[in-house]
């Protein structure tokens, strides 16, 4: 004859939480004025980074006028 089981039955195990301390915020006092004006060497990058932008877009706008001026003396002749 066959027996019947027992159904096992899991016991949970005692969890221990674990306290973590839980700081606030602190507002730290900054250690320069956020208005400042000081030249970095961000600064410069990025003035030689403008100074070659325009002067590329101003290449290439005289070269679409002299490519205007050409199409136009084509035309008329």
């Amino acid at each position: 004859m066959a027996t019947k089981k027992k159904p096992t039955v899991k016991k949970s195990s005692p969890k221990k939480a674990k306290k973590i301390k839980v700081e606030s915020f602190k507002i730290n006092k900054e250690p320069k004025p956020f208005n400042t004006y000081r030249v970095t060497d961000q600064t410069v990058y990025w003035s030689i980074l403008l100074i070659l932008i325009l002067v590329l877009a101003l290449w290439i706008l005289q070269i679409q006028i002299n490519i205007t001026e050409v199409i136009d003396t084509a035309q008329s002749i």
